[in-house]
């Protein structure tokens, strides 16, 4: 039933007997494409590459028996070529993808991987980006996350997009939304945070914002989504400008730190959100709307992972 790949395969079609009758077909690609990596797998699946009976499907897509599958050719890794540092972080950036074209690379990014090397990492997205796109030769960086930030995250596949999205940035094109939960109680009039912000970096290495009369303007909107009685509010944060940190310390200098903040967050209230499960920095950028270079609009929105929702399951409102 399966054809083992060669370095260079060809089309190879696939017929579901009855007893994968009701797998899903990504699982069933792994378990019959031995020795391809599953980043490959998704890729094809994402990119409407593999067919059923001729027709696109979908990753969760649960297969029939009869089922006739279609396999475009795959190109695998020379037995004599190095493997790829970080498999499992590969394949999860693979699976974070949520956009992509022959200019743009848009991912969810998970919380607690950096977007670039440095600072004792030897990789992060970009570097990672760059294994699973080896023929994308200009792969960069359009802007960043924190580290512990989780959410939409863009990655420029060509010079003139990342010209274009750099350009829109310097603007007011681009429209970020975060969310972020933060402690106690957020009056719903309080929706703006209009506060300078110096950045300075520390004998560490470390960069550390504080709110003085000289640092440079920065200005977040804030809107109430939630609350949890007096003890936590899900806001959502609309970063204005860009500076860094921005979100987190204006969060702070209105009395209401985000949960999980090590450098500027309330120890109590992140030790009191880590009790309920929640280990992570509560921010996640999940809304982007982006102009395109052909008139278009890009409007994403990524979910939060499941260590979020759980915790925020757990509060009372």
């Amino acid at each position: 039933m399966t054809n083992t790949p060669s370095q260079a395969s060809s089309v190879q079609m696939l017929e579901v007997s009855p007893e994968f009758a009701g797998q899903r077909i990504d699982n069933f690609l792994r378990n019959q494409l031995k020795g391809v990596p599953k980043t490959l797998i998704y890729r094809i699946l994402r990119k409407g590459e593999v067919r059923v009976n001729k027709g696109r499907i979908k990753p969760e897509y649960k297969l029939q028996a009869g089922d006739l599958v279609r396999v475009p050719p795959l190109r695998l890794a020379e037995r004599d070529e190095p493997a790829p540092l970080a498999q499992g972080l590969l394949e999860r950036l693979e699976a974070a993808i949520v956009y992509e074209d022959k200019a743009l690379i848009v991912l969810n990014k998970p919380a607690g991987i950096a977007v670039h090397g440095g600072s004792g990492l030897s990789y992060g997205v970009i570097e990672a980006l760059r294994q699973l796109r080896p023929d994308a030769k200009e792969l960069e960086l359009v802007h960043r996350l924190d580290r512990d930030t989780s959410g939409l995250l863009m990655v420029a596949k060509k010079r003139s997009m990342l010209r274009h999205l750099h350009q829109e940035l310097r603007g007011d094109g681009v429209d970020k939304r975060y969310m972020a939960l933060v402690r106690g109680r957020w009056e719903t009039g309080k929706k703006q945070v209009s506060a300078p912000l110096l950045k300075n970096t520390l004998r560490s290495g470390e960069r550390m914002v504080e709110v003085t009369d000289e640092g440079k303007e920065a200005l977040t909107l804030f809107r109430v989504l939630r609350r949890f009685g007096d003890f936590a509010t899900l806001v959502e944060a609309r970063p204005i400008t860009g500076r860094t940190h921005q979100i987190r310390v204006h969060a702070r200098h209105a009395g209401h730190a985000i949960a999980g903040d090590s450098k500027y967050g309330d120890e109590d209230f992140s030790r009191e959100i880590r009790e309920l499960g929640g280990k992570r920095l509560f921010l996640h950028a999940y809304g982007l709307k982006v102009p395109l270079p052909d008139g278009g609009e890009l409007n994403l929105e990524a979910p939060v992972d499941e260590v979020w929702s759980q915790t925020l399951g757990k509060l009372v409102e």
